[in-house]
């Protein structure tokens, strides 16, 4: 359900910290959509995906190699690798010749399927839906590949995650649906955890920025209170930093100012209340720190592009049209 105008600004920060806060407007959800067991020699050739997907290996070993990348990788029973906007080969060794996916996961529903011969080789599959707007907070700040080893620090919270996961696919226990779904959700929360801790060299936005623990408290108050007249010095201040060494941290880590950021968060919090709610302009431009309509308009169209009028028209027309394609 649609917060209320008034609680996108009066959130207690102990509810949702900044990564979850972008995790839950992305509306992003995992879900376990197949896998297959394999054996003898054989390959497989996935298409470049349209979603974010991440998979589990569960026994064996195979070859992975991503287009664009200069050599394959191993992985091994417990490694989770994700995968976005590349295509990429799963092999049982180098230079066999790959089918296409779309022939071993065709026909039958067999949305878990199997290819060559034996079953020394298993894998899970999942996929996340992300929101068609807000999901691209997401989209745009991940690689093409993430590798989490079976050998890594984060290996013994994604094996238990895994091992339930498959232990709730397998038995048929009544709500397995629902647990795998949470199972999931937790198992994409872990790599991009891992994925935060694998490396110092993260692209300047926000996910390096909400894992930059000088900036914790400050953004921590700005996504609690995105309403509030949020001050420079105050947020300094939070972060225990002079207010040039805050602006200047804060750019490099998030890439752009701080101040920008909270305009920013909060035209993302208008956008969606604007899909999903017939809440007035006037009383939502109140509850996300503006004095005026005018000049909460003002600063949504210059950043989103459309009055916020127009933008509402066009996104109930939209729905309007995808429901009406539906039925």
């Amino acid at each position: 359900m649609l917060e209320s105008p008034d609680s996108l600004c009066d959130r207690p920060s102990v509810l949702l910290d900044p990564f979850s806060d972008i995790l839950r407007l992305a509306n992003a959800r995992s879900v376990v959509s197949g896998g297959f067991v394999a054996g003898g020699r054989w390959a497989i050739r996935f298409p470049a995906p349209t979603k974010i997907k991440f998979f589990a290996i569960v026994r064996g070993s195979a070859w992975l190699r991503v287009d664009g990348e200069k050599a394959a990788a191993r992985v091994e029973a417990g490694d989770v690798f994700l995968i976005s906007r590349r295509s990429f080969v799963l092999a049982s060794a180098p230079g066999v010749s790959p089918v296409d996916a779309h022939r071993v996961f065709t026909g039958e529903s067999r949305a878990f399927a199997r290819i060559g011969r034996g079953d020394e080789f298993s894998l899970l599959g999942c996929h996340v839906d992300l929101d068609p707007t807000n999901g691209s907070l997401l989209v745009e700040v991940l690689p093409t590949q993430i590798h989490v080893s079976a050998a890594s620090p984060q290996a013994t919270v994604m094996q238990w995650l895994l091992d339930q996961l498959v232990r709730e696919r397998s038995a048929e226990l009544p709500g397995s649906g629902a647990a795998s779904l949470q199972l999931a959700h937790l198992m994409f929360v872990q790599i991009l955890r891992a994925h935060l801790a694998g490396s110092e060299n993260h692209t300047a936005g926000w996910l390096r920025a909400v894992n930059d623990p000088r900036l914790a408290p400050a953004l921590r108050r700005m996504h609690a209170e995105p309403g509030r007249a949020w001050q420079l010095g105050e947020l300094a201040r939070a972060s225990a930093m002079s207010r040039t060494s805050f602006a200047h941290h804060f750019k490099a880590a998030a890439g752009v100012a701080p101040l920008t950021y909270l305009t920013r968060w909060r035209m993302r919090l208008a956008e969606r209340a604007l899909r999903e709610a017939d809440t007035p302009v006037a009383e939502l431009a109140r509850s996300l720190g503006y004095a005026s309509e005018s000049a909460f308009s003002h600063a949504f169209k210059r950043i989103m592009g459309a009055a916020p009028k127009r933008y509402r028209a066009a996104a109930q027309a939209k729905t309007r049209d995808r429901l009406a394609a539906a039925s």
